[in-house]
């Protein structure tokens, strides 16, 4: 029986690093005092994008480009390559098309763009590994997970520009018949939120059309606390479903948007610290990499060797959270 593991995983962030004492300062003359906020998120730097010769996909590229070295592997060897974005650098081609040409691929691979907002390169990831097992042409695939997040975060808006970094992750998939790698994934979707997380604010009809404001995320207040009793419950239901415990998971790679949360379910679960892996505070909130930056970061730290149980989980805007378990 065929499994699909994780062979290899890339990280690219840019060299320019903020620290909150710059974003305190940019809040403070404007009124605002995020102090508590940086705390509550668990921000200390983040990686921005200040050269106009880097976006999404150069970071995208150069993520590719460190997981294909990783794994001693070219772009001949890749079978399917797939581009989760929520800022793509452009609609027509796909972004997933430019990573094609940079890395040399063949001609017969399956390429495409996603998108699945802040929970995108997990979905993607899921997606890939259900797609590989059901079709033997496909043995290798490069997923990447890239957003350029400080390029649309309102300098008016704490969540967002204080908040975002700029970074991507690629992850090479392999199939294996070893008796590891992908084991499951869960779902839980409620659009509750469907009209506090907007952009372009006003859709992209009226923006163009009629130059209504759209240049930056309209992030509009909600109780962000609503996903947490779903969450607990899908954590549960699929550690229980595969015979294992909290326990028994080595490592919570959960999304980077707030420290609060990943101690909430740490609380919950009874989790001891190590087995929580948060990057937030380094890399900020890179949006669709974020759980994989963290499984990238665990692996170097020797915190996740292979054969242990990782446990992702993380939410997409307006929303929908995933959980997915894997045998790394």
């Amino acid at each position: 029986m065929s499994h699909i593991r994780i062979k290899a995983l890339g990280v690219y962030h840019p060299s320019h690093s903020l620290n909150n004492e710059y974003y305190i300062r940019h809040f403070d003359e404007r009124g605002k005092d995020i102090r508590r906020f940086m705390e509550h998120m668990g921000r200390k730097h983040r990686y921005i994008i200040d050269d106009p010769n880097e976006n999404g996909l150069t970071m995208g590229i150069a993520a590719a480009q460190k997981a294909l070295e990783q794994a001693g592997m070219t772009g001949r060897d890749v079978d399917m390559i797939v581009f989760s974005t929520q800022v793509p650098e452009s609609l027509f081609p796909m972004n997933a098309l430019f990573v094609h040409q940079a890395i040399g691929a063949r001609h017969d691979v399956v390429v495409m763009d996603s998108n699945a907002n802040c929970a995108g390169m997990t979905v993607a990831v899921d997606q890939a590994s259900r797609s590989m097992l059901s079709n033997p042409d496909v043995r290798t695939a490069l997923i990447i997970g890239s957003d350029y997040n400080s390029l649309i975060s309102d300098p008016a808006d704490e969540i967002t520009y204080a908040n975002y970094g700029d970074a991507a992750c690629a992850v090479i998939l392999e199939r294996t018949e070893e008796e590891t790698g992908f084991i499951d994934s869960l779902y839980f979707t409620d659009p509750v939120n469907i009209d506090k997380i907007l952009y372009p604010a006003q859709g992209l009809a009226a923006t163009l059309q009629r130059n209504a404001p759209g240049k930056y995320i309209q992030w509009l207040p909600f109780d962000a606390n609503m996903a947490l009793p779903p969450t607990f419950e899908l954590l549960e239901r699929i550690i229980k479903k595969n015979g294992l415990t909290p326990q028994d998971v080595r490592a919570y790679c959960l999304s980077q948007f707030s420290l609060a949360n990943v101690l909430k379910i740490q609380d919950h679960l009874e989790l001891e610290d190590d087995q929580m892996i948060y990057v937030g505070d380094r890399y900020g909130y890179t949006g669709t990499s974020s759980p994989f930056i963290a499984l990238y970061e665990g692996i170097g730290s020797g915190r996740i060797r292979r054969g242990d149980h990782v446990l992702f989980w993380t939410i997409g805007a307006g929303y929908q959270l995933v959980a997915m378990l894997f045998k790394y």
